[in-house]
């Protein structure tokens, strides 16, 4: 085994969150979702609830946006100086799919999640429809590194490792 698939190996074993979503089995938490608000009337089992910008909102447990519907990726130091955000770029089925959602969704809510965790929330404001979102914050280097070893960045044609 080479060197880089052998550290390509070993990160994924470290971080296996962030290998792909393999068919949504009931309690996975892995990879990067995104999760757009519900109801609070909406079935108990289908939400979860999470504190976003000084109110306790509820999101769809399901998400609209799975790893495995991202085609590439680019990670920035995030704002806050605490680990980093990422631009990530929708497959086409993807990004009609989510301009769709997106479109019936303005003004609600949508958290992103990266290994089970909510890392970052932002409001729909506007129909999304050129494919791409951000993660502004919360994503770990060791989470990037992975990451990069199963996603393309954008612009490039093969996963870095």
């Amino acid at each position: 085994m080479n060197l880089p698939r052998l550290i390509a190996v070993v990160l994924l074993a470290l971080c296996p969150g962030l290998t792909s979503h393999a068919g949504g089995k009931k309690g996975e938490k892995s990879g990067i979702s995104f999760h757009i608000q519900a109801d609070p009337t909406d079935n108990p089992k289908m939400i979860f609830a999470q504190p976003t910008n000084g109110q306790q909102l509820v999101y769809r447990r399901n998400p609209e946006i799975l790893t495995k519907d991202i085609a590439a990726f680019n990670p920035f130091p995030s704002q806050d100086g605490e680990g980093y955000g990422a631009v990530v770029q929708l497959k086409p089925s993807a990004k009609s799919r989510f301009a769709a959602i997106s479109n019936i969704n303005i003004n609600r809510w949508m958290v992103a999640m990266v290994n089970g965790r909510v890392v970052d929330a932002v409001i729909i404001d506007k129909q999304v429809d050129d494919g791409y979102l951000v993660i502004w914050k919360g994503i770990g280097k060791a989470e990037i590194d992975a990451f990069d070893a199963m996603v393309p960045r954008i612009g490039e044609k093969k996963p870095r490792r």
